[in-house]
């Protein structure tokens, strides 16, 4: 190992070596035959940590930030650590954490600002302690800022402790300093893959590239485009499309690594630290363009200054403040630019194959820093491994994924019982979002670091692989644990605002699970689900919409048939299976989610219209009693239910209705609307004679007076004096000079006459198509454009009066009455030839288009026997249909056609 730097209270190690600093790289050799696994640098003290898990430290001892009783360059080993097996170190200015390989963390040294999280507030702590309040959490990782620490759990679960004047901790406004560990519940949710602390500034790393920052922000440390500080962690969007798999800390500047091995560097630069060619501050991330022809592996910050290795090279680099040769250029004075530590470096040994003084190069191993020093391990030649590469995330250290590897050991442990903490471990991380959300991300070419609003970054088909694994009955007690762990912790925990995209896969993840499939687990289970994603606010609820809209058809039909079902169960057994208040929660809920899966739908058409339809619901429920329900509702009348009579009326959601249903609905609508004008005109009838006024009074039926030889011209006049609400009383036709009573057979007579000759040729106002046996509007016409005006109310009285009428229009109809554009298909449902004859040309594969079908942009109609030619666009007639024009034939047409 070697190291250089500041050395004036030997925490760099060197042993008796009086230099102050050391501004080139020096051999250390304290321990010649064990291997440094680790080094962590405080202000002036130093930690380092063998393979074997012994940790020894050196520097000042003022504050008991070494551990033991001695002082000075020598390091000595923590003997209260002895028996445990340590796997990471980490220093603040002046205190010291070190982690087992049980998850649990142990402090010493300064605890003024409560940074060793011990509950109480000690000014020195000289000897390691375990902190208790994170005992019944397996830790993975922590870091420390100069006062503060962060420590993540194997379930995700962040937490954080010490002083708090910047807001460092993330816990909020107005919170002090905390003396024993809180957790961050702003990040619940994201799977993290690092944290990371700088002098009193916080990072967290996502899995998925997210950079999260809080804290002071006086030189734009943070990344968010100013220098305020934050409370709270923020979302530092401009490093969201560079795929981040890396953060190091310095006291108030910060750097970060790519995948692809670029540096971006922000905050102070007054030192040069930025390594930007300057000394100005950056509040934005910025790339370092000297590194940008090198992929960089490995980056470490020390107070004001940084490193970075890079492998092809065999090169570390550094910049920032060197007055105490923390540079390692040989030289005391900063450098605002990348420049070459002085040595021999090399990656690996293939490096040095052929070279003559192969032996005066050091394998770079590791690369640390920290306060004004820098530690660089070394491999030996013979058995040299290649350098770390920070890029590779270590799965030991972020948060647990859930896979066959870790399910097929959590099944032995529940097996086994063998320690209640054991077990406690796995429903901790059973129960995590975090954990769930991390687990199935789409590795191919990196797809989950794009994830966004848009794009979800997991591998759905993954989730199912796994989940019917679980359902295998030699994971039946780990399947029973997940099913507790979802029903009691993780969907009743769902935030209405997750803090990131990454944490909201979870609902794309959950109802794969099988058993949301089974009724046994609707009640636990699936209306919980359905309940926490209609809880979401605004924002989130529209990326789960267009998450929605890019899964797959099946994926999307198994999510409609899901709540289809739970409907259908709910409905079965509304007696006997729930008190009325949770029924009508229930059924609201599921109701409400296919209502959204339903607009999703009619987005992006996943499925037909007809799979969201319940055959079930014309015997489970009244159709005219719900109807009547809904219809009072809308009418703003206030109807209390009764004891099982549901709160909730299905006809809110029409589109789960089939035909069937739907004609009962609107005939249970006709009747209501008629009982309603009839009952109304009795009441003004009442009113009139009251008022002796009976010549006033009005027929609670609408009555029209018509002649057979003047049908039209009659049915137009009397339609026309009569008001909205006539139009809704029950309809009776007397025609001129006829005595029959009009008990339904004169009505459909009327319909059955005025229809025919209304479609009279002699009228111009449809086309028929022989070929199709449609009717569409004709493009010349020969009477007032009311009476287009008047088919419609003779429709609309026909249906309303329970008449069918016999009109043969195509579907591109009912599209233009809903505002959905028609298309091709409708183009061939009226006329089949034109509408091949246009495929065929979009269809055409060769370039001799215009040679071929010889076309232009006009159409030929004929009308009473003459043939008219219609431009299309203007000066149609003179552009020929191309290849690299053909598509604008469809569109025009389809617009000429259905205009």
């Amino acid at each position: 190992m070697l190291c250089w730097g500041y050395s004036s209270f030997g925490q760099p190690g060197i042993g008796s070596n009086l230099q102050v600093i050391i501004p080139e790289p020096q051999v250390y050799g304290f321990i010649h035959d064990r291997n440094v696994k680790e080094v962590a640098c405080g202000g002036n003290h130093s930690v380092f940590l063998l393979e074997d898990g012994e940790v020894y430290t050196c520097g000042l001892n003022t504050k008991g930030q070494l551990g033991h009783d001695c002082e000075g360059s020598k390091p000595e080993q923590i003997g209260a650590l002895a028996g445990q097996h340590i796997v990471h170190v980490a220093c603040g200015e002046s205190h010291s954490v070190a982690l087992s390989d049980q998850g649990q963390l142990f402090s010493w040294g300064a605890g003024s600002d409560g940074q060793l999280g011990l509950t109480t507030i000690e000014d020195a702590v000289m000897v390691p302690r375990l902190i208790k309040k994170l005992n019944q959490q397996t830790i993975l990782q922590v870091s420390c800022g100069n006062w503060h620490c962060l420590a993540l759990a194997a379930d995700g679960q962040f937490f954080t402790w010490g002083q708090n004047n910047y807001g460092q901790l993330g816990l909020g406004k107005e919170c002090p300093s905390q003396a024993s560990p809180q957790r961050v519940k702003s990040l619940d949710g994201i799977p993290l893959a690092q944290v990371a602390a700088g002098g009193a500034h916080s990072f967290a790393l996502s899995l998925s590239g997210a950079v999260f920052g809080w804290g002071k922000n006086s030189s734009g440390q943070l990344g968010l485009s100013d220098e305020r500080d934050r409370e709270s962690p923020c979302h530092v969007k401009l490093l969201r499309s560079q795929m981040v798999v890396y953060i190091s800390c310095g006291e108030e500047h910060t750097a970060v690594l790519t995948k692809s091995g670029g540096v971006f560097t922000f905050g102070a630069g007054s030192c040069g630290q930025l390594g930007h060619d300057s000394m100005n501050d950056e509040v934005n991330p910025r790339r370092v363009l000297e590194l940008m022809g090198s992929e960089v592996s490995q980056i470490a910050c020390g107070r004001h200054h940084t490193l970075a290795f890079v492998p092809s090279s065999g090169m570390i680099y550094a910049f920032g403040c060197g007055t105490r040769g923390q540079l390692g250029t040989g030289h005391t004075y900063n450098v605002k630019c990348p420049s070459p530590v002085k040595g021999h470096w090399a990656a690996h040994n293939g490096q040095l194959s052929g070279k003559p003084d192969a032996c005066k190069y050091h394998i770079v191993k590791h690369i640390f820093s920290g306060g004004d020093q820098t530690f660089v391990l070394c491999s030996e030649y013979e058995n040299s491994l290649p350098a770390d590469d920070f890029r590779t995330i270590n799965e030991t250290r972020y948060t647990c994924l859930i896979n066959d590897e870790t399910i097929d050991v959590w099944r032995q442990k529940l097996l086994e019982k063998n320690s209640s903490n054991s077990v406690n471990n796995v429903v901790q991380i059973l129960s995590s979002a975090a954990c769930w959300n991390g687990s199935f991300l789409e590795k191919n070419i990196d797809e989950h670091f794009k994830t966004s609003p848009k794009i979800p970054g997991i591998d759905l088909n993954s989730t199912r692989v796994l989940f019917e694994k679980l359902m295998n009955s030699q994971h039946s007690i780990l399947l029973d644990q997940i099913l507790k762990s979802f029903e009691s912790f993780l969907i009743p925990q769902l935030s209405s605002s997750p803090p990131d995209v990454e944490a909201m896969r979870i609902y794309l993840i959950l109802p794969e699970f099988p058993p949301f499939q089974d009724s046994k687990y609707y009640i636990t289970l699936t209306l919980p689900l359905a309940m926490a994603i209609l809880r979401l606010d605004t924002n989130p609820s529209k990326v789960l919409d267009n998450w929605w809209s890019q899964v797959c058809p099946r994926y999307f039909l198994r999510l409609v048939d899901l709540y289809k079902g739970a409907v259908v169960y709910l409905l079965s057994g509304r007696k006997t299976l729930l008190i009325p208040v949770l029924f009508s929660s229930y059924i609201t809920a599921a109701l409400r989610l296919l209502e959204k899966l339903h607009k999703v739908n009619q987005k992006v058409k996943h499925v037909e219209y007809d799979k969201f339809y319940i055959p079930e619901i014309s015997s489970l429920v009244d159709i005219q009693e719900d109807y009547l329900m809904w219809f009072l509702h809308q009418a703003g009348m206030k109807v209390r239910p009764s004891i099982m009579q549901d709160a909730v009326t299905l006809c809110s959601y029409p589109f789960i209705f089939d035909a069937q249903a739907k004609t009962k609905m609107l005939q249970t609508d006709a009747e209501l609307q008629m009982q309603v004008a009839i009952n109304g005109a009795n009441l003004q009838n009442v009113f009139m004679l009251l008022t002796l006024e009976p010549l006033l009074a009005r027929s609670p039926f609408l009555v029209l007076h018509v002649r057979r030889s003047n049908l039209v011209g009659d049915a137009l006049r009397e339609l026309s004096i009569h008001s909205d609400i006539d139009l809704k009383k029950p309809l009776k036709v007397i025609f001129d000079g006829e005595e029959a009573v009009d008990a339904g057979g004169v009505t459909k007579e009327f319909f059955l006459l005025l229809l025919k000759e209304l479609l009279n040729p002699i009228y111009g106002m449809f086309t028929y198509y022989p070929e199709s046996n449609l009717l569409w509007f004709s493009d010349t016409c020969f009477v007032e454009h009311n009476w287009f005006h008047l088919i419609g109310i003779i429709c609309g009285l026909a249906i309303y009066n329970f008449t069918v009428v016999d009109l043969h229009f195509p579907l591109a109809l009912y599209k233009k009455l809903l505002n959905v554009k028609p298309c091709l298909e409708d183009l061939k449902e009226l006329s089949p030839t034109e509408g091949r004859s246009l495929q065929q040309l979009l269809d055409y594969p060769g370039e001799d288009v215009e040679e071929t079908f010889c076309l232009n942009f006009t159409i030929c109609r004929e009308s009473y026997g003459v043939t008219e030619q219609k431009n299309l666009i203007e000066d149609g007639d003179r552009i020929m249909v191309q290849k690299d024009n053909s598509h604008k034939a469809l569109l025009y047409i389809d617009a000429f056609l259905f205009d």
